[in-house]
């Protein structure tokens, strides 16, 4: 493996100068940022020959570029041979509804750059289309995006499922060339990450039926171990390896443990939290931005309702998964722009959202995991080159115990080690029931399909032909039998929908 990586490094530096990318966005990445970092060095000499990759680097070092600015590259360059089909060319999957409006937003700059660069440089003008899919998406965006496809589009595991089980979204997808996943890491371990599996499966089988490649898988993620595991993960039972782009999680951080002045019980009490939110007020006022996480939505609350009123409602919000879209996305920006000091949020901005220059991250109480704590750490100093700022706040005595325990292991270059799920069969039955309602299976074909999968290499034929079996024939009640979703022909070993299986995007 290591050798590989050093090819890769080599190879980097003799994609950059011998002009491999387009002079367009070769000449708006160069204006715009100067150098590339290692990671995008090592990332584009992959990336660039059509490789699929695992980029594993630091928060803040550049690897959303590092996956993008291949595929920007492709649409230019097919831009200006035969223009663009009305078709999605890349596919990016994010965790975060707020994450996917971020990265498509951000996507704006160089777009808007590399057409910029186009133009004086006497090229015609290439319109690359981008657009978000997410559970937020208004009808009309949706019909929008159905008349007109997106050459990139940017959704959520959840959406691509519904994509992939609607005429139009297939139709849109069927020529897929690269699929980018973000925070990998996020979704590895839980079901999550199964069913997006099973889905980028299901994308492929769609690409080929319509004769076309299989997309290139990109996966990126700041945190995670073993990188091994985790390409494998990606890949699943795929004929192209995966080349792994490691440029370390270690970087330099200023982390420290907060205490306060009481003893810590194993109950926090009343005055000890007001210790805590008068030394979070000190903090917020020695810098110019904090982003405090804590593990509860009502926690969240809870002290932004103190700090405001240490600080000033003006200068404090809150932000979680229960608040509407508006209203996160006003926080985002507020916060952006400079106009709040403080915002008080659960994991929701963890994931690498783009909420401006944030000096100071607080965490309270233990985040259970290193790689959690790294990330929301990194929200501050979000640039190459700069330091991430962090301060860990415990709230009982066995908190404080794993929260040394935590900063030991982050001193130490430790990482947790990612569980993968295996083989989740409900995950598995939604699937079946989603891809059977677009099309005729055969029983066989569609078990060697889902085995494809990572979390289902070890899945049983036996076990696969029960839930098949569950799927055709429900299960009973007092009402009679219910959810017979599919219907299973087994002298053919064919696969059929039955009414009313389909799901419409």
């Amino acid at each position: 493996m290591q050798r590989q990586l050093e090819l890769t490094g080599r190879h980097a530096n003799r994609v950059v100068e011998a002009g491999a990318l387009h002079p367009a966005v070769s000449g708006w990445f160069t204006e715009r940022f100067g150098q590339p970092t290692e990671v995008q060095r090592q990332s584009w000499a992959v990336t660039t020959l059509h490789e699929p990759a695992l980029i594993a680097a630091p928060t803040g070092s550049g690897k959303t570029l590092a996956a993008f600015m291949a595929a920007l590259n492709d649409l230019v360059l097919e831009g200006l041979e035969q223009g663009l089909s009305e078709e999605v060319h890349v596919l990016y999957v994010s965790p975060l509804k707020a994450l996917s409006n971020d990265i498509q937003k951000n996507l704006q700059e160089p777009l808007a750059g590399i057409r910029a660069k186009l133009i004086e440089q006497g090229h015609p003008d290439v319109d690359i289309r981008d657009a978000v899919r997410t559970g937020d998406t208004s009808a009309a965006e949706r019909d929008r995006m159905r008349r007109s496809p997106p050459h990139i589009l940017v959704t959520t595991p959840e959406s691509l499922f519904i994509l992939l089980t609607s005429d139009s979204g297939r139709a849109m997808l069927s020529r897929v060339r690269s699929v980018i996943v973000d925070e990998l890491h996020a979704m590895a371990g839980s079901k999550r990450g199964a069913h997006l599996m099973l889905s980028l499966a299901r994308l492929d089988a769609l690409c080929r039926a319509n004769g076309h490649a299989t997309p290139v898988r990109i996966g990126l993620s700041a945190t995670q171990k073993p990188l091994e595991r985790m390409a494998a993960f990606l890949m699943g039972d795929t004929i192209k390896a995966c080349h792994i782009v490691d440029t370390g999680h270690v970087r330099r951080r200023d982390l420290a443990l907060e205490l306060p002045n009481s003893p810590l019980e194993a109950v926090m009490a009343n005055e000890v939290w007001a210790e805590l939110y008068d030394r979070l007020a000190e903090l917020v006022a020695e810098h110019k931005t904090t982003l405090i996480f804590v593990n509860t939505r009502r926690l969240t609350e809870r002290a932004a309702r103190h700090l405001a009123e240490r600080l000033g409602e003006e200068h404090v919000a809150a932000h979680h998964g229960s608040l509407s879209k508006e209203h996160r996305l006003k926080a985002e920006q507020r916060l952006k722009a400079g106009e709040l000091r403080v915002l008080v949020a659960t994991s929701s901005l963890e994931l690498g959202i783009d909420i401006g220059d944030v000096d100071l991250v607080c965490q309270l109480g233990s985040p259970r995991s290193i790689a959690a704590f790294l990330q929301r750490v990194g929200r501050s100093g979000h640039a190459v080159r700069a330091t991430p700022k962090g301060r860990l706040f415990p709230l009982s005595r066995d908190d404080l115990v794993e929260s040394a325990a935590l900063l030991d292991g982050v001193r130490h270059g430790e990482l947790d080690q990612i569980i993968v799920p295996d083989k989740p069969l409900d995950v598995l039955a939604q699937q079946i029931v989603a891809e059977v309602g677009c099309r005729e299976w055969g029983t066989e074909e569609l078990f060697d399909l889902y085995r494809r999968a990572w979390n289902y290499r070890d899945l049983t034929r036996d076990e696969f032909d029960r839930v098949v079996e569950m799927l055709a024939e429900g299960f009973s009640t007092r009402q009679g039998r219910r959810s017979a979703h599919i219907h299973f022909d087994a002298i053919n070993g064919r696969l059929r929908a039955r009414k009313g299986a389909r799901l419409t995007a």
